[in-house]
């Protein structure tokens, strides 16, 4: 990357006070950039650093003024985090969209179509029937099953396991290790004791700018689909299963679990290892703290936490109650002990 702070300015909508025709190579924290990189200030806690830092330009708002000399040329925006968040953006589409081509050993099986600028790595696998939009990178050694279909600027990467008749919307990176579309966990007992396994017949749909992190699984359905709507983001080492819906730009963060047949609402967030029962439906804009164990439908709006999950309010009257316990179990036991050795009437 390689752009004069005049046009990352243009690119920001700000206002340059410096050197505007000085190159800018690479981003850096304010703490350690070097010459050639460009920084941002959004917390003042930082602010002693601008005077220090060796970074050729730093992103500030527009109402901030130096106590001190700045050897740096600034770019005054109206939201100094925001702004270099949209670079770190484009920086990321220069490097993760620069690859095109075809790398030797690869596989493309019969009637299978490639858009324009594709990449195919090295050891990639690309099954029968397969239809691939434009400026999809296919990372070594992933694997696309048969009748697959990725939209156009979509990343998978390497080691990622796409199986047989799933769909993968435009934009959507699946990060390396994920599996999209394995078999749901439908076993049947038998009066034997023994387990019958039921045919997943289905598969799983990402729509657009769905980004699905390392080693995250998402079982496709028994029948039908398991959906994961537009603008949604799952961390790494999830468990999505199967004729899971997950609504439009909700975020899920590492280690949780979703069993089979429950309904997520849009804009929900979820922290941590929150576990989730089957055959529920929690509802748009619900919040679940970290490790939450959800057992019942929840209504649009609430915050949740705890195990089994409860509102806020609730729970965190009930852990203070909780740690009060061995002072209440003592008392209990003193009062047990006076009542006995009260004198006979």
């Amino acid at each position: 990357m390689k752009f004069t702070i005049n046009q990352i300015a243009a690119i920001l909508k700000g206002e340059v006070e410096g050197n505007g025709e000085e190159q800018i190579h690479t981003l850096g924290k304010i703490q350690d950039a070097e010459k050639g990189s460009i920084t941002f200030l959004a917390n003042l806690k930082y602010e002693e650093f601008v005077y220090k830092t060796k970074a050729s330009a730093i992103i500030v708002s527009n109402e901030f003024e130096p106590k001190h000399d700045i050897k740096s040329t600034l770019v005054r925006v109206k939201d100094p985090y925001s702004s270099f968040t949209v670079l770190l953006e484009e920086y990321y589409k220069i490097i993760s969209f620069s690859k095109e081509g075809v790398e030797s050993p690869s596989f493309i099986g019969e009637k299978s179509e490639v858009g324009d600028k594709i990449y195919r790595g090295a050891f990639s696998y690309i099954g029968n029937n397969v239809k691939i939009g434009s400026n999809v990178k296919v990372f070594p050694q992933a694997y696309i099953g048969d009748n697959v279909t990725i939209g156009d600027n979509t990343i998978i990467y390497s080691g990622a396991k796409i199986y047989n008749d799933c769909k993968i919307g435009h934009r959507c990176v699946i990060h390396a290790g994920a599996v999209i579309g394995s078999d749901g966990f439908g076993f049947a007992p038998q009066e034997d004791g023994s387990y019958k396994t039921i045919p997943q017949l289905g598969n799983v749909i990402l729509e657009e700018d769905v980004s699905i992190g390392a080693n995250t699984t998402i079982d496709c359905a028994t029948l039908g689909s398991t959906i994961i709507r537009k603008g949604t983001k799952l961390d790494n080492l999830i468990q999505i299963a199967h004729n899971v819906e997950i609504g439009s730009n909700t975020v899920i963060a590492a280690q949780t679990g979703i069993s089979g047949s429950t309904t997520i609402g849009n804009n929900c967030v979820f922290a941590g290892q929150v576990g989730i029962a089957g055959h529920l439906e929690i509802s748009d804009n619900v919040k679940l703290g970290a490790q939450a164990g959800v057992m019942k439908s929840i209504e649009p709006g609430k915050i949740e936490v705890g195990s089994p999950s409860q509102e806020r309010g609730p729970y965190f009257k009930s852990v203070a109650v909780f740690r009060k316990l061995p002072e209440l179990n003592k008392r209990i036991n003193e009062l047990e002990e006076k009542i006995l050795n009260l004198p006979a009437n």
